[in-house]
């Protein structure tokens, strides 16, 4: 039987909130320029590769862009 608890890893205890901080983060993690983002275009981009070679290169980096998520 499968049982989700949602925890953290290791515990968290944040003692001064930084907003910059936190919109810096989260811009290199989901904008345009983020790992996200590349993550998204090399998974894309494998469906127009003619060579099959290079379709399985292309969905090796996006999953280990991903990783960096």
């Amino acid at each position: 039987m499968f049982q989700y608890e949602k925890a953290l890893q290791y515990p968290v205890k944040i003692a001064r909130p930084n907003a910059r901080l936190a919109k810096m983060v989260m811009s290199q993690l989901g904008g345009p320029d983020g790992e996200l983002g590349a993550s998204m275009r090399y998974l894309n981009q494998r469906y127009t590769m003619p060579l099959r070679e290079l379709q399985g290169l292309l969905t090796d980096i996006g999953t280990e862009e991903h990783k960096h998520t």
